[in-house]
């Protein structure tokens, strides 16, 4: 069940024209060795996101945010539900249809040192996706330098490959080559988990400065509760497959409703020993509280 939480949402969420819509989402991959049963990743997923709008999908590993971010670029399979953008059934849109939406949806993967191919410039690497959307390469080199400029890397970056930079800066050439065609929805899965924290906070202010410079919206996804409140305007809570939780970002983070958010915020660490030592204590009950409950309903902790 989801605790839906409508009250105090800030007021740049509100009135903003609905851009991704997912009804009654169903994931499921087929099971593995002889008569074995589907694996149901999602279920009954609903969230929508507005434009120039963030929303945080926060939960654990294997909660199936990951999941869902892929449902919505078209790389995982949707068993039932649906899935809209600007008004349009993408569900099952083929390999076509996904091309000419890759104008409009773009993905900043995890990991900066894998998402980037080592063999190319970061140049080439920019002008890819602008090569083949049909750019010319004269038009395609001085949008890669606004690119970079956009996302405060050297105009010198266009002829040095991606083992010349460092954590930060890959992922903010990939955060550039998101950005090559224009895109109104990023997905952004735990963009910033690989990063240590004080790349992480400017990692975190460029994609709220794009933001507001664009007026793109974000899917934004990542286990870290306190990531999601810096960056995210309504925030969805994941667990074990279903939401369970959402509303305002300040609403669910400061008061959450469901056991398993509260989890999360305690999860979260502080500065003060004794009250960290509390949050510990409050925490192990939640858990404990929950296992009670999950044996009880016949589901996994």
């Amino acid at each position: 069940m989801t605790a839906t939480l409508d009250s105090g949402a800030a007021p740049a969420a509100r009135d903003r024209a609905e851009l991704l819509r997912v009804d009654d989402l169903v994931v499921e991959y087929p099971g593995k060795g002889f008569r074995a049963k589907p694996f149901r990743a999602l279920t009954d997923i609903n969230i929508s996101i507005g434009q120039g709008e963030t929303l945080g999908l926060v939960g654990e590993s294997g909660s199936g945010k990951t999941t869902l971010g892929r449902a919505v670029l078209g790389l995982a399979p949707v068993t039932a539900g649906r899935i809209t953008f600007e008004g349009k059934d993408i569900s099952h849109a083929g390999r076509k249809d996904r091309r000419t939406l890759s104008r409009d949806l773009q993905v900043v993967f995890q990991d900066p040192y894998t998402s980037l191919n080592p063999a190319l410039e970061i140049g080439d690497i920019l002008a890819e996706p602008l090569a083949v959307q049909g750019t010319s390469p004269t038009a395609a080199m001085t949008r890669v330098r606004e690119l970079l400029d956009q996302v405060g890397l050297p105009s010198d970056a266009i002829h040095r490959l991606p083992r010349e930079f460092s954590g930060g800066q890959r992922q903010r050439v990939a955060i550039a080559r998101a950005l090559a065609l224009s895109p109104k929805l990023i997905v952004c899965d735990e963009p910033v988990s690989a990063l240590d924290l004080s790349t992480q906070a400017r990692v975190l202010d460029l994609f709220l400065q794009i933001q507001r410079d664009t007026g793109v919206s974000y899917l934004f996804v990542s286990h870290d509760l306190d990531v999601v409140r810096h960056i995210s305007h309504r925030v969805a809570v994941m667990y074990h497959g279903e939401i369970v939780e959402q509303g305002p970002a300040d609403v669910v983070t400061r008061d959450p409703e469901h056991p398993y958010t509260q989890r999360l915020l305690l999860a979260s660490p502080v500065p003060d020993p004794d009250r960290q030592e509390q949050r510990r204590a409050d925490r192990h009950r939640l858990l404990d509280l929950q296992r009670q409950q999950n044996e009880q309903a016949g589901v996994p902790a």
